[in-house]
């Protein structure tokens, strides 16, 4: 079985959606977790009290992942409560529609601040932790947006097609220190940040895109997440696992 006794888990946007149900799910497999919120405290309550019942400890942290500062007090604090990080899931992002002409540097900076510059800033001050301990697993959330592109919204596939070059990019580097760098690329989800799309009057039309014919639960995302950080996938490195129902065949 997977398990993760023993291990500290860290997860960026973890009071909602995908990170919500990937702590815990880390947390029933055995690892302490830390979570960030940002606007909704309740939320991250919620998880809190859900892995706490589950017998495991968990760190929330009021954090800004656009902000270098506040991803460095975030790291640190898991480090501080934990002694260590095992697993990095850079999993915190914004999606919101934007016309390539009406895009104001406003709407771009705040998407890639979050989208992209915070993943870079949560991993740069994670890794010199998992290097002294010469281990660590970094998974990055990306889209299958950021494999074909997205029609209003090509500041959101941007990001997510550079975090699957992050990817690629760190494999390599890490993997001496022994850290794994993988990613796990979503279809449509039904979360908080997708569900007015997917009961609005498109909705039908996107999911008749895919073969399966719905949306994926948060959760069936929490479980290819916990894989790739699991020595189950210990010899998988550099990869993009692609989770969407069939909607996208990339290899």
């Amino acid at each position: 079985m997977i398990q993760f006794k023993g291990k500290a888990a860290l997860i960026t946007g973890g009071s909602r959606g995908i990170g919500a149900e990937t702590a815990r799910m880390f947390a029933e497999l055995g690892a302490d977790v830390a979570i960030n919120y940002l606007s909704s405290p309740g939320q991250a309550e919620k998880v809190k009290a859900d892995i706490e019942k589950i017998g495991r400890k968990c760190l929330m942290v009021k954090a800004d992942i656009g902000n270098r500062a506040d991803c460095d007090n975030l790291v640190k604090a898991t480090v501080s409560e934990f002694g260590k990080i095992d697993i990095l899931v850079n999993n915190a992002g914004i999606w919101n529609e934007a016309a390539i002409e009406n895009m104001t540097d406003e709407i771009l900076d705040r998407l890639l601040d979050i989208n992209l510059k915070g993943c870079f800033y949560t991993t740069s001050a994670t890794v010199p932790y998992m290097k002294k301990q010469k281990s660590g697993n970094i998974i990055f959330v990306s889209s299958t947006a950021g494999q074909r592109g997205e029609a209003w919204h090509s500041h959101y596939a941007a990001s997510k097609g550079a975090l699957i070059s992050m990817t690629k990019s760190l494999c390599p580097e890490l993997a001496p220190g022994g850290i794994r760098v993988n990613c796990v690329a979503p279809g449509w989800v039904d979360t908080d940040m997708s569900h007015d799309a997917l009961i609005g009057p498109d909705g039908p039309r996107y999911l008749s895109y895919i073969p399966l014919g719905r949306a994926a639960t948060a959760r069936e995302l929490a479980a290819p997440i916990v894989f790739m950080a699991s020595d189950w996938a210990g010899f998988i490195d550099g990869e993009v696992l692609n989770v969407n129902g069939g909607a996208v065949l990339v290899g």
